[in-house]
């Protein structure tokens, strides 16, 4: 597990199960199970983390691509809510500044607006886009919002930290796994912003504090016996 684990912290933007499997000389099943219980043993980190100070809040969508047809008269306008998949889903974020970074996985990002609101001390100066749905954050939190339309920062207001998350995040998925089941996106999410939170730390603390936070939790309910119950 330690040669995992080292393996595992040392890839800035994620490592593939098959890589894994292949650098270990183990099967594909044994290093998807174990990558898994590794980002369930990061999430206990921030379980119970509420963010404080200055916070950006925002959202993106993965998955769900529909591939266009072969014909141009054939094709249909994916950019209509009918033509969507209902794979796709949306991470949500909120990220201190020069802080901790928490992530939840929605159908709508307008479903991150409770999210925040759990989350996020009251009191806190919340960052935004125009997106209408965040005006309901208006009446806890010091709002400030910025138009993209017109600008990526402006007065010190901008949300690119937690851009900067999802840059991360899409690196991850598009660059190591392809593709991610909605069902584990949250945990992928997980990872990447526990990648982020500690970025500038050396690879030796990383496999420490992964290591510790390994050791110190139960048997995953989620991931034991997974593969047997999937050939039941």
């Amino acid at each position: 597990m330690l040669g995992a684990i080292c393996l595992f912290v040392n890839a800035s933007k994620g490592l593939s199960s098959v890589q894994l499997s292949r650098d270990l000389d183990i099967q594909h099943k044994t290093a998807f199970v174990l990558m898994h219980k590794l980002r369930e043993a990061m999430a206990t980190e921030t379980r119970e983390a509420r963010l404080f100070g200055t916070v950006e809040v925002d959202g993106a969508f993965f998955g769900g691509h529909v591939r266009p047809a072969n014909l141009r008269e054939d094709r249909i306008d994916r950019r209509r809510l009918d033509n969507r998949s209902d794979k796709r889903r949306v991470v949500v974020v909120l990220r201190e500044r020069h802080g901790r970074t928490l992530t939840r996985t929605f159908l709508r990002e307008s479903q991150g607006v409770d999210f925040a609101h759990e989350r996020i001390v009251p009191g806190s100066i919340v960052a935004t886009d125009e997106a209408a749905h965040w005006d309901l954050l208006e009446q806890d939190f010091d709002m400030r919002r910025i138009n993209h339309a017109q600008a990526y920062s402006r007065d010190g207001v901008h949300t690119n930290f937690a851009e900067s998350f999802f840059s991360r995040l899409r690196r991850m998925i598009s660059g190591q796994h392809l593709k991610v089941d909605g069902r584990y996106l949250d945990a992928y999410a997980t990872h990447a912003a526990w990648l982020e939170d500690h970025r500038k730390e050396s690879n030796g603390c990383l496999a420490d504090r992964l290591t510790g936070r390994a050791l110190a939790v139960p048997v995953s309910r989620a991931w034991k016996g997974y593969w047997q119950r999937r050939a039941a």
